[in-house]
C-alpha cells in the first residue's frame, strides 16, 4: 500500500567551504541540516532534507524544525505516499505552520513516491523541460574589488547569472561594489542586486537611482511587501521577492499587489514540492519568471531543487541555486551534485535520483514507527 512504516531524523553539520558565507544580516561558518528517512511498508525509503540559514535569517531555525517533525511524525505512521496532497492536508491537521518542517517530509514522501512508481520526481511533477539548468552563483558581502573578482571568476567558469549580496552598511558602499562588478563583468552575466531585505526604502531608491545606468535585477532590498510598494513605481530595475513569500498565499498577494516582477522561490520555505508546483504554476499563468532553490542543505535538498527546477518553462526559469558550492562533503558520492560550466545536470535515478550513506549522518536523533 506504500503506507509511512517509519520516519527517522537525523543531523548532519555543514562546515563553509571557504567560509564564512555573509548576508547583511548573518555571517555562516556552517549550518546544521536536519535529515528525514522515510521508510514505507513495502520496504522503498524516501529521503527528504531542511536546513535554515541560521536562525535570524528567516522565521525558521534548526530546533523550531525538529521540535515541529516530533509534533507531525507520530500522526504520519500509516499515511500513504501514493497521495501527496492528502499528505499535505494532514500535516496541516497535525500542526498549523511550520512549513520547513513539513517540507522534509514532503520531500521524503516525493521521493519514496518517485521509487515505488520507479520515474523520477520531476516526472511526478509534470515533466522535465530539459536535462540541463542554468544555475547562479551568490557572492556574499565585501569590498567592490574583491567581489569583482568574484563575479569575473564565476562568470569564467560559465554561470550566466550572478547574485550581488548588499545592505547592511553605508549604501555608498553598495553603490561601488555594483559599479566595479559592472565594469569587470559587463553583459557577460546576468547581474541580480539582493539586499535580504536589510534596506530602508530610502537606501533601496538611492541605490537604483545612482546604477540606473545598469542593468540588474533588484532582489528583496527592503523588509515588508509594504516597503517595496512604497518605491516599486520609483526604482529604475526590475523588483523580485524572496523572504516575502513564505506561503502560496504570498505568492498569489504580491502579484495581486503588483509590487514585484518576480520571485526567488525557496523549497523549503514554502513547505515542499507539491506546494512549490503550485506556485510554479500561479507564475506560469502570469509570467512570472523566478528562481528554484532553497536555504541551505546537501545533496538531498540540491536533488529536489533541481528535479522542480526542470519542470519549470524554460522563458520563466531565471536560474536554480544549491548550497553545493559551499560545501565539501556529498551524501552520494556516486551520484554526486555539481555545477559544471555553469549548469547542473538533471538527476537519472527514480525518486531524487541520490540514495545517501546513512553512515554520513550517524545515529537517528530520533525515531518514529
Amino acid at each position: 500500500m506504500a503506507r509511512i512504516k517509519e520516519l527517522h531524523v537525523y543531523s548532519k553539520d555543514l562546515p563553509i567551504l571557504g567560509g564564512p558565507y555573509t548576508m547583511s544580516r548573518i555571517t555562516l561558518h556552517s549550518v546544521t541540516s536536519t535529515i528525514v528517512k522515510l521508510v514505507t511498508d513495502t520496504g522503498v525509503v524516501g529521503w527528504g532534507e531542511v536546513a535554515p540559514s541560521g536562525p535570524v535569517y528567516q522565521p525558521q531555525h534548526l530546533l523550531g524544525a525538529r521540535a515541529a517533525i516530533a509534533e507531525l511524525a507520530p500522526g504520519l505512521i500509516g499515511a500513504s505516499v501514493l497521495s501527496p496532497k492528502l499528505l499535505g492536508r494532514r500535516m496541516d491537521g497535525l500542526l498549523n505552520g511550520h512549513n520547513y518542517a513539513k517540507a522534509a517530509i514532503d520531500i521524503a514522501a516525493m521521493d519514496a513516491l518517485g521509487k515505488h512508481y520507479g520515474v523520477r520526481v520531476c516526472e511526478l511533477l509534470g515533466g522535465a523541460e530539459r536535462e540541463r539548468l542554468p544555475a547562479y552563483y551568490a557572492t556574499g558581502i565585501g569590498d567592490p574589488a574583491e567581489i569583482a573578482r568574484v563575479a569575473a571568476d564565476k562568470a569564467d567558469q560559465g554561470y550566466p547569472r550572478i547574485q550581488v549580496k548588499v545592505g547592511g552598511r553605508d549604501v555608498a558602499l553598495d553603490i561601488a561594489v555594483v559599479n566595479k562588478v559592472w565594469e569587470t563583468v559587463g553583459t557577460r552575466v546576468q547581474l541580480v542586486v539582493d539586499a535580504n531585505r536589510a534596506m530602508t526604502a530610502s537606501q533601496a531608491l538611492r541605490l537604483s537611482l545612482a546604477c540606473k545606468h545598469i542593468p540588474f535585477t533588484l532582489e528583496q532590498p527592503c523588509n515588508t511587501m509594504e516597503e517595496v510598494a512604497s518605491i516599486r513605481h520609483q526604482v529604475c530595475h526590475p523588483i523580485f521577492l524572496d523572504e516575502n513569500t513564505e506561503s502560496v498565499s504570498d505568492v498569489l498577494r504580491a502579484i495581486g499587489l503588483g509590487v514585484c516582477d518576480g520571485f526567488g522561490l525557496k523549497i523549503t520555505r514554502l513547505g515542499g514540492l507539491t506546494p512549490m508546483t503550485a506556485v510554479r504554476d500561479i507564475c506560469a499563468a502570469r509570467s512570472m519568471p523566478h528562481t528554484i532553490e532553497d536555504m541551505c542543505g546537501g545533496d538531498i535538498t540540491a536533488a529536489a531543487t533541481l528535479h522542480l527546477g526542470a519542470t519549470v518553462e524554460p522563458r520563466l526559469l531565471e536560474a536554480v541555486w544549491t548550497w553545493g558550492s559551499y560545501m565539501e562533503e556529498n551524501y552520494d558520492p556516486a551520484n554526486t551534485i555539481d555545477v559544471n560550466g555553469g549548469h547542473f545536470d538533471v538527476p537519472k535515478g527514480p525518486g531524487l535520483g541520490i540514495t545517501p550513506r546513512e553512515d554520513v549522518f550517524g545515529d537517528a536523533l530520533a525515531s518514529y514507527d
